[in-house]
């Protein structure tokens, strides 16, 4: 599937210029979402104009934040920025869904649910997670004994393309098939729509089979870069 969908190559950019606008913070040449919704940042290309946008992004966080940038492509240094960590992850996609249609009384996941979210969110640590990270749509979950124990929902929205995030269960309650049930009830309404389903992963990802079991297909590898401000050149 590595040449199919190039818009996949760029989510961020392809998201926040379209189904996410109104989460995004503009520049002529580059795009971010809010800081309280994600860390992830695009520019139009890797031109001068872009990169510069990007760094006047950078030159705006705060002591020990981070900006991040998913492209299937080598991505160029950002200037008056550092490299803190520079990973390959795999892109799969799912166009159908091999669900075994099992309930477990999940609920819609909203602002009143922000506290609980990211306690799960700082044990688990299925990615970043921030106050309005719900802002992006579909997150579900299950409480028990008014804890919050698993949930799933939606990252970066482009035409034609939903992505699965967020994926988590707490540890005391895992093995329980939650998360393979949240995923489906995810997944399906997207499927619904006529679009298809795609997430990030590790390569060395344990739940890399359960999103094979899912559907999911390998597509290409990206690179996830994690940015930080450069103090040093600010100066």
């Amino acid at each position: 599937m590595t040449d199919r969908h190039p818009s996949l190559d760029r989510p961020v950019w392809h998201a926040l210029t379209s189904r996410q606008a109104d989460l995004a913070l503009c520049r002529p040449h580059a795009v971010r979402f809010r800081p309280a919704v994600n860390l992830f940042a695009a520019g139009a290309d890797q031109s001068p104009e872009s990169l510069a946008a990007l760094g006047e992004f950078a030159a705006g966080l705060p002591d020990n934040a981070t900006m991040g940038l998913v492209e299937a492509a080598p991505h160029a240094l950002v200037p008056g920025t550092k490299i803190v960590s520079a990973t390959p992850i795999d892109q799969m996609v799912l166009t159908r869904l091999d669900a075994q249609d099992r309930s477990i009384g999940h609920i819609r996941l909203g602002a009143a649910d922000v506290p609980a979210m990211l306690a799960l969110t700082a044990l688990t640590v299925p990615g970043p997670f921030f106050a309005e990270t719900y802002r992006q749509g579909g997150y579900i979950g299950m409480y028990e004994a008014g804890q919050l124990i698993a949930m799933a929902g939606q990252r970066m929205r482009l035409p034609g393309f939903t992505e699965v995030s967020a994926v988590c269960t707490h540890p005391d309650y895992q093995g329980r098939g939650l998360g393979r049930a949240l995923m489906e009830a995810v997944i399906a309404p997207i499927l619904a729509q006529g679009e298809a389903a795609f997430l990030h992963c590790y390569p060395d990802n344990p739940a890399v089979r359960l999103y094979e079991a899912l559907g999911f297909r390998y597509r290409t590898t990206m690179t996830y870069t994690v940015l930080s401000r450069d103090n040093a050149f600010s100066r």
